[in-house]
């Protein structure tokens, strides 16, 4: 059973080595523009050394800056790297919304805005990883890269990884929105997945109203037999749960 974060997780201690988390721009061939993300480095960052990756989503009513605003993921993070807890990693929060206005304004559910979110899957494969390891010091291996997120970003997440154990060796879903694909499409080869799998997470709080997604999910893996953590949690669609998950899923990153 997994415990809920200590109390002060995500609260910013003085004293400790930190990370840095900025704003970078790349080129989209898939949307045909610049596009932005930021990008948090480990403390002790430097280019005279290699990381793994971890892509963390956002969820339909948010875009690069929800994590960092809402989530303190560089507080989070910083805490613990100070207290040893994490692999090396570089954290990299895009925009799920691959279109050119990307924000999250107006009507967050038009459907050219759904849409641009399986967009995104090209836009992450085919434009934003190759930047990433052209741009910076990181290993390009499946074993390397992680991808991660909440609400609709965790259906992301769980769709492209899964659909790409050639490129992602860990995969997380916090509270995974209706986007998710159904089971048989998600892991239609269950023996692939378990074997090529070095961590699948799924969590939720017990209070989601979208806790059937992840409950028919985690079935589905159960009874196929593809190892997960599955974590059903005290909470629901919000950003405690996904804080919490969050300090959790990273300690279990990029461990030989």
């Amino acid at each position: 059973m997994i415990e809920t974060a200590p109390t002060g997780f995500d609260q910013y201690r003085e004293h400790i080595s930190r990370g840095q988390i900025e704003l970078v721009e790349y080129y989209s061939e898939t949307v045909g523009c610049d596009r932005n993300m930021f990008i948090y480095t480990p403390p002790g960052y430097s280019e005279q050394h290699k990381y793994n990756v971890l892509f963390l989503l956002h969820g339909i009513g948010g875009d690069e800056a929800e994590w960092k605003n809402h989530g303190n993921i560089q507080v989070v993070l910083d805490n613990l790297y100070a207290d040893g807890k994490l692999e090396p990693m570089i954290v990299v929060l895009p925009n799920g919304r691959a279109m050119p206005n990307d924000r999250a304004e107006g009507d967050i559910f038009d459907p050219d805005k759904v849409k641009a979110f399986e967009t995104f899957e090209s836009d992450l494969l085919h434009d934003l990883i190759p930047f990433m390891e052209s741009k910076y010091p990181v290993f390009t291996g499946r074993e390397n890269y992680s991808i991660a997120g909440l609400s609709m970003g965790g259906g992301q997440a769980l769709n492209i990884g899964l659909n790409h154990l050639d490129r992602f060796a860990w995969v997380g879903a916090f509270s995974p929105a209706p986007n998710t694909k159904v089971p048989e499409l998600l892991v239609p080869n269950p023996e692939e997945a378990a074997n090529l799998l070095r961590l699948l997470w799924l969590s939720c709080g017990d209070q989601d109203d979208l806790k059937h997604i992840s409950d028919r999910t985690h079935s589905y893996l159960s009874e196929h037999g593809v190892p997960h953590v599955w974590y059903e949690e005290s909470g629901g669609h919000d950003w405690p749960v996904w804080k919490n998950d969050l300090y959790h899923f990273s300690q279990l990153l990029f461990r030989v």
